[in-house]
């Protein structure tokens, strides 16, 4: 990881992104409890650790990055998203909405708000994405 991206990183988790790395990890355990959220559950845990270290990372498609279709990318992975949305896309999408409404206010945390609204974006459909090195 480059020195701009750990400074990046830390300033991050003051920021909101240890907050909402917890959130997803809650969501992963909620996930792990229902016997119809166990096929989420790692994919949870992966999207935490890319929301509380963001910087140097990016999220793309797996039919970007492997160029064909897959499970994940297909009818199944709109129908896996569709139930992830219902049981806890949603609400998580909303705290990252509302982390980025606060650190819109400031200038410093402009560049940061806008990170959240990536991150709530891949909260509300994140099946058939992958967290690559930037």
């Amino acid at each position: 990881m480059s020195p701009v991206s750990l400074l990046l990183n830390l300033l991050w988790i003051l920021f909101g992104g240890l907050w909402m790395a917890i959130a997803w990890v809650v969501a992963a355990l909620i996930m792990a409890v229902t016997i119809v959220g166990l096929p989420w559950t790692w994919s949870a845990i992966t999207i935490a650790s890319y929301t509380l270290l963001p910087f140097g990372h990016k999220v793309v498609s797996r039919s970007t990055l492997s160029g064909r279709e897959d499970i994940g990318t297909g009818p199944l992975g709109m129908i896996g998203n569709l139930i992830w949305l219902v049981l806890a896309g949603w609400w998580l999408a909303l705290g990252h909405l509302f982390t980025a409404a606060l650190l819109a206010i400031t200038i410093i945390g402009i560049p940061f708000a806008w990170a959240h609204l990536k991150l709530a974006r891949l909260a509300l459909w994140p099946i058939g994405k992958v967290v690559v090195p930037a």
